[in-house]
């Protein structure tokens, strides 16, 4: 409701970069969350790939109901896993696009409030004499 509201005409300088500021580390910080989430599944992929196969080939030669069954309930478990990952995944893209989208929308409002503290008439250069070596 701060870093992302409109700018307006009563904000000071200080707190239109202050906003910014905060805006570009809540970008930052999702897109190193998302980052950190791809990278650890990344990591966990060669060890689920290698958990699929064991069970796979577990539930192939299973002799008995039971064992049959155990094999595929841990074949649902991993997949279970690879599931919460994959949402893990999106949940943290999603964050990082959402407050890139925000970031970018605020950074464009305040950009026009700028724009026209600006082009705002002022008082303007007003001339006066100086003197250079006394």
């Amino acid at each position: 409701s701060t870093s992302y509201a409109p700018a307006t005409s009563s904000q000071s300088n200080q707190l239109l970069i202050s906003n910014a500021q905060s805006r570009w580390q809540n970008s930052y910080a999702a897109t190193q969350d998302a980052l950190r989430v791809q990278a650890g599944i990344v990591g966990n992929l060669d060890t689920n790939r290698i958990q699929t196969s064991a069970l796979v080939t577990s539930s192939q030669g299973a002799s008995g109901a039971l064992q049959a069954t155990q094999a595929g309930n841990q074949i649902l478990a991993l997949n279970a896993q690879q599931l919460a990952d994959l949402t893990a995944v999106v949940t943290a893209q999603g964050r990082a696009q959402s407050l890139e989208a925000a970031q970018r929308a605020s950074a464009q409002d305040q950009g026009r409030e700028q724009l026209r503290r600006f082009l705002t008439p002022g008082q303007g250069y007003q001339s006066s004499n100086v003197q250079m070596f006394h």
